[in-house]
C-alpha cells in the first residue's frame, strides 16, 4: 500500500488482515497551477483498492489529509470514479473513508467537474450496490453530498460533516451550535451514526457489511439457528427495539440510525435465517405518535430494503402524528413519502399491530390498505379512526365513551383489514410462517420508472 499515512492505516484497520490490493498507486495530479508540484502529491491524496471484510469483497477509498488536506481534484476524483466502475461491474459494496478539506481550489473548474463525476457514479450505483461513507475527519462542502448519496454514513467523534461550515451560517458560530459535529449530525439531522472512536466506527462498518447483501441480486439465506416457535419473552409494545429483538433470531438485531427520530425504530434482523428490515413505532415521552423526521427515516429504510430485496416487517403502535410546529412544517410531505415507500415496495411485507392502530398514522405504517401481504394483530390491540382525546376535542363528545367505542382486532378482522388475530407471545412463529409463505413472491407487474414522491 502506498505511504504510511493515516489513510493507509485506516484501510488496514477496516479490512481483513493482508487482504488489501491497491489500485492506482502511481496516479498523480496533472495541475501545476499555484506552483503545485504533482510529483509531491502521493497517490493524489487518495488511496483506492479492494479487499475483504469477513471474506466478502469490498472496494474502498481512503483520503489522505496530509496531501493538500485530502482535497479533491481531477485525478483524485478519477480514482474514486474508477473504483465505482469496478464495484458496479463486480457487484460489490463501496466504502469511502472521508478526511477531506473539500474541493481543490488549485485545479479550478477541473476540480468542480470532478465532483460532478463522483456524484454521477454514486447515483448510478444507488440501488445496485451498498454504499457506506465513514467520516473520520472533515467531510465538508461538496464532499458533504457523499453522505446524502450513500446508503449509510458513520461519523467518529472527531469527524465533521457539513455543506456550510458552522461559522458560515447566518447568526451561528461553532461554539454556539456546532452544526458540523457528530452529535448534531446524528441526533438532529440524522445524516450519520456517531461513534466515539475510529475503532468502534470501523467495527460497525464491518458488522453492517457482514449483514447486507453485496448487491441487489445477492441473496444469502441461512438455516435458522433459533426456534421458530419460540414464545416471546417481551410483549411490551412501548419499547420497539426490545420487541423487535425478541421477535428476531437470537443475536441478529442491528439497529440503524438509533440516535435520530426515536419515535421510529429501524433495524436489520434475521427471521428464520432470512435478512429482514424492521420498521417499528416507538413510544417517546409517553406518546406513541410519529413525526416528520420519523417518517423520513422510515421511508429511507423501506426504500433501501426494497431496492436490495430485503423483506419488511412493520410493528405498528401509533395513534397519530406529532403536533409540534417543527413536525407540522413537513409532516404532510414526509408522511406521504412513507406511505408511497410502503405501497411501492414489492418485497414480502408483513405488518403486525402490536398496540394502537389509529387514524392515518396507522394507515401509512404498512397497512393492508397500502398493500401489506399479511396483516397480523395482537388480540389486545386497538384499531380506530382517531385518538379518543382528539376526537373529543373535535366533536365535543365524552372522551371515555369514544375510547370504549374504539374497535378491537376482532372487529377489524371481520371487515378483512386483519388476516390473523393472535396472542402476543405467539408473534414470532406467526411472522416466520407468514414470511415463509411469501418467500416466492414476485415483483409488481405494472411497469413504471418510479414514484414521483
Amino acid at each position: 500500500m502506498s505511504g504510511t499515512s493515516k489513510a493507509a492505516g485506516r484501510i488496514a484497520s477496516l479490512l481483513d488482515e493482508n487482504s488489501f490490493a491497491e489500485i492506482g498507486a502511481l496516479v498523480t495530479a496533472r495541475s501545476t497551477d499555484f506552483s503545485t508540484d504533482p510529483k509531491l502529491l502521493a497517490s493524489d491524496g487518495c488511496i483506492t483498492g479492494y479487499g475483504t471484510i469477513g471474506g466478502k469483497v469490498v472496494y474502498v477509498y481512503s483520503q489522505d489529509a496530509s496531501v493538500l488536506g485530502g482535497s479533491i481534484g481531477e485525478m483524485h476524483a478519477r480514482k474514486i470514479v474508477n473504483l465505482y466502475d469496478l464495484a458496479i461491474k463486480t457487484g460489490s459494496p463501496v466504502i469511502g473513508i472521508v478526511d477531506c478539506s473539500g474541493m481543490r481550489l488549485e485545479e479550478g473548474s477541473d476540480a468542480l467537474y470532478a465532483f460532478g463525476r463522483i456524484y454521477g457514479r454514486m447515483t448510478k450505483a444507488s440501488g445496485l450496490i451498498p454504499q457506506i461513507t465513514a467520516v473520520v475527519g472533515n467531510c465538508g462542502g461538496g464532499a458533504g453530498l457523499f453522505s446524502g448519496l450513500s446508503d449509510f454514513t458513520f461519523i467518529s467523534k472527531d469527524g465533521k460533516l457539513f455543506v456550510n461550515a458552522p461559522d458560515c451560517i447566518d447568526g451561528n458560530y461553532t461554539a454556539k451550535n456546532d452544526t458540523a459535529g457528530c452529535d448534531y449530525q446524528s441526533e438532529v439531522t440524522g445524516n450519520a451514526e456517531k461513534y466515539e472512536t475510529e475503532a468502534e466506527l470501523f467495527a460497525a462498518v464491518r458488522n453492517l457489511v457482514s449483514i447486507l447483501p453485496s448487491n441487489n441480486e445477492d441473496f444469502d439465506d441461512e438455516e435458522p439457528a433459533d426456534d421458530l416457535n419460540r414464545l416471546l419473552a417481551v410483549t411490551d409494545p412501548s419499547n420497539a427495539a426490545a420487541l423487535a429483538e425478541n421477535i428476531a433470531d437470537a443475536g441478529s438485531y442491528t439497529e440503524v440510525r438509533p440516535s435520530y427520530a426515536k419515535c421510529v425504530t429501524t433495524a436489520f434482523v434475521k427471521i428464520g435465517g432470512i435478512l429482514t428490515g424492521v420498521v417499528a413505532n416507538n413510544v417517546c415521552d409517553k406518546e406513541n405518535v410519529i413525526c416528520a423526521n420519523g417518517c423520513d427515516k422510515a421511508a429511507d429504510f423501506v426504500k433501501f430494503c426494497d431496492a436490495f430485496g430485503i423483506q419488511i416487517l412493520s410493528l405498528t403502535n401509533v395513534k397519530g402524528f406529532s403536533t409540534s410546529i417543527e413536525s407540522e412544517k413537513r409532516i404532510a410531505r414526509s408522511a406521504a413519502s412513507l406511505a408511497a415507500a410502503f405501497a411501492s415496495a414489492t418485497v414480502p411485507k408483513v405488518n403486525v399491530i402490536v398496540g394502537d392502530a389509529i387514524g392515518n398514522a396507522a394507515n401509512i405504517m404498512n397497512s393492508k390498505a397500502l398493500g401489506a401481504d399479511m396483516t397480523i394483530s395482537w388480540d389486545n390491540a386497538r384499531v380506530g379512526i382517531m385518538d379518543s382525546k382528539l376526537a373529543s376535542q373535535i366533536t365535543g363528545g365524552d372522551a371515555k365513551a369514544i375510547e370504549s367505542s374504539l374497535a378491537g382486532a376482532s372487529d377489524a378482522a371481520r371487515r378483512g383489514y386483519v388476516d390473523q388475530v393472535i396472542s402476543p407471545a405467539d408473534t414470532r412463529k406467526y411472522v416466520a410462517a407468514a414470511f415463509e409463505m411469501l418467500y416466492s413472491k414476485g415483483g409488481d407487474e405494472t411497469f413504471k420508472k418510479h414514484t414521483s414522491v
